[in-house]
């Protein structure tokens, strides 16, 4: 049975239990040891039970252990979240339809990772990682369904169940799908992510145990955008090209899909426990072992020699893969005077590439990349008074794939209003796995760079300023050593010659970003503002130098507090600058600086509502497409959305 089918049956089996679920009376409090206001609902069975929980009872785990309460409340922050990534996309450019990808506005470039990633990255920001899994702790069965419509043909759905077996053992599971036609030729998106989690602690708690199993494929149709020659149709404004499928795009008969499954397991066991406020030690030891396999396919039926050169073969079939093994060891010692001290070793075997060699004009590309080495990690974390001082280390013991990084951060509490962070971040690895290997049917897409490259060296500093009282900032300047990238090499014959380069001179990123809101009665105007600035002696690393994001909007209790209201105008903008542009075969973007992009605004229009467990959502996006001019790119010849009506829903079940 493969994913999709699974994926149905599963949303079949959730809503079957969330039906037979009884229905929720719920009641808002605001608690003393709540300042900020977070959901207090209480969850209770029909009339004549007692309370059976609070929210707060709910609670979810990242792989770092940072504990967050289930939030069902309405804010603005929950309207920008409503997306096909669930999470604020401020910084990226969506394409035109839903599940396609996003051009990058800004980039944070704090890094400990040390192992090139896997390529494809533009088909990536839906794939889950380890760090976007989700572990939860609840008291009673609890389910969420989100739902929002796509672009014709199709919609998108997240179904998820969390549920405790006994006290000791939780699990959850989940999946989101979506399908979209789109609005123009060969864009039609279909994806899945499963993902099931658990966590266990033994009831003495020296033993605890946290897993996942997600398997995701993400497909898109590629058509290479629109011709130069229609551009000048797109933006006329012209009713005869408002109906965005009348363009023959660059090609239509292209595909992309990026498949993974992964299991993963950290558990630990503390060897000396603190059993009263008299012991000042504690001692653990952890155990994390994850498996990752993955490929990346572009098919296309007929080579498309006048986009991306000449090709060996008539039919062009791509794939890459991935095998990549993870296990390391640990012992975590904890005293009150000193604090939490870590050490541990890890072991990696990458195993990358291709089945097959080829020899262009005498140059032979091998067809894997295969290593196995063993690295080093520690760690700290203090917290004295209202400071927290944490820091983060590894190195790799390689000589192929050497790395290291080093994370630093200092933390002060103020007061419950403001608090102030700073950091230092030092990395250095190799280049993602596609830069130095890759093979493709097309003849220009060929290299082999792994003697060649050098190790990306980053060194950045930051600063943070967080405060809903006064204002949340973030400074950050980086320093960015063998800055490596794609870019746009020549075109010969109109075919676009994509290649892998590394710059060999420092380049400096600076960025600021402040974001306030300004409240008065009922209404509210939330603004965020970005300020980049990139110092080299070359175009190498593009952004826009402004970002904004502002949002008036009104909000209020309605129908006696039944009902929240949250109605409202967003406007977001950037201003031009040499956009990155997209490559469909590599699924990457790469840097240009022939023509020049942004400089147009987007306005939204949104009526929110929360109904008890339930959060409704109806967005008129891009309203102003059609009067204020069609010169709205998510990336050159590849056009932002127009204007289109979208309705959404979360609901929240609680047993």
């Amino acid at each position: 049975m493969n994913l999709k089918k699974f994926g149905f049956l599963f949303l079949f089996f959730v809503c079957e239990i969330t039906i037979a679920q009884t229905k929720l009376n719920t009641s808002n409090a605001r608690r003393p040891d709540n300042p900020f206001g977070e959901d207090t609902t209480t969850v209770r069975k029909s009339k004549g039970f007692k309370d059976l929980a609070t929210i707060d009872m709910y609670l979810q785990f990242n792989k770092e252990i940072d504990t967050s309460i289930v939030d069902t409340t309405l804010t603005i922050n929950k309207h920008y979240k409503f997306n096909y990534l669930q999470r604020d996309n401020f910084g990226l450019m969506p394409f035109a339809n839903i599940g396609q990808t996003y051009n990058t506005l800004t980039y944070d470039l704090v890094d400990r990772n040390i192992r090139p990633l896997f390529g494809a990255r533009a088909r990536h920001f839906n794939y889950y990682e380890a760090n976007d899994i989700k572990y939860y702790e609840v008291p009673t069965p609890w389910t969420r369904l989100t739902y929002k419509t796509a672009f014709q043909q199709g919609q998108l759905l997240d179904a998820f169940f969390a549920v405790n077996l006994s006290r000791q053992f939780n699990f959850s599971i989940a999946y989101k799908g979506l399908r979209s036609l789109g609005n123009y030729q060969n864009a039609l998106t279909s994806t899945g992510n499963f993902r099931f989690s658990s966590i266990y602690n033994s009831k003495n708690k020296r033993y605890k145990a946290r897993g996942h199993i997600v398997m995701q494929d993400l497909l898109n149709q590629e058509n290479g955008g629109l011709q130069d020659d229609d551009i000048i149709n797109f933006e006329s404004g012209n009713e005869e090209f408002t109906d965005r499928s009348v363009f023959d795009p660059n090609f239509e008969n292209a595909e992309n899909i990026l498949v993974g499954k992964r299991f993963f397991l950290d558990h630990s066991y503390e060897l000396i426990t603190k059993k009263d406020s008299l012991d000042t030690n504690s001692l653990t030891v952890k155990n994390l072992i994850s498996f990752e396999d993955k490929y990346y396919d572009y098919t296309q039926q007929t080579a498309a020699t006048d986009f991306f050169g000449d090709s060996f073969t008539n039919e062009v079939r791509d794939k890459t893969t991935v095998e990549n093994f993870q296990t390391s060891l640990s012992v975590d010692y904890h005293n009150d005077l000193l604090g939490n001290l870590t050490f541990g070793a890890g072991y990696t075997n990458l195993n990358y590439g291709y089945n097959s060699v080829v020899s262009i004009a005498n140059e032979l590309i091998p067809n894997r990349i295969k290593t196995d080495y063993l690295s080093l990690n520690a760690g700290y974390n203090k917290i004295i008074g209202r400071l927290n001082l944490s820091g983060k280390a590894g190195v790799n013991l390689s000589e192929d794939f050497a790395g290291n990084f080093i994370d630093a951060r200092l933390a002060i509490n103020l007061n419950e209003s403001l608090a102030f962070e700073g950091g230092i971040n030092i990395n250095s690895r190799q280049p993602n796995l596609n830069f130095l290997l890759y093979q493709s049917d097309y003849i220009n897409y060929n290299w082999y760079n792994l003697d060649v490259f050098e190790t990306v060296n980053s060194q950045q500093l930051s600063f943070n300023i967080k405060s809903n009282k006064y204002v949340n900032a973030n400074f950050d300047i980086t320093n960015i050593d063998n800055y490596t990238f794609f870019n746009l090499d020549s075109e010969v014959d109109n075919a676009n010659i994509i290649k892998p380069v590394q710059y060999n001179k420092a380049l400096q990123y600076l960025r600021l970003k402040v974001q306030k809101e300004l409240k008065i009665g009922n209404f509210a105007l939330d603004n965020t503002i970005m300020y980049q600035n990139v110092v080299s002696d070359d175009e190498v690393l593009n952004v826009p130098t402004f970002i904004t994001r502002n949002t008036l909007y009104y909000s209020n209790e309605i129908f006696k507090k039944a009902m929240r209201l949250q109605t409202g105008v967003t406007f977001n903008y950037f201003t031009k600058y040499n956009m990155n542009g997209y490559d469909p075969l590599l699924a990457e973007f790469y840097t240009q600086n022939d023509s020049e992009f942004g400089g147009f605004p987007r306005l939204d229009f949104f009526i929110n509502a929360k109904v008890r467990q339930t959060r409704i959502f109806f967005i008129a996006e891009h309203f102003n497409s059609s009067f204020t001019g069609y010169n709205f790119y998510a990336a050159p010849n590849n056009p932002y959305r127009d204007f289109t009506i979208r309705f959404g829903l979360v609901w929240d079940f609680f047993l």
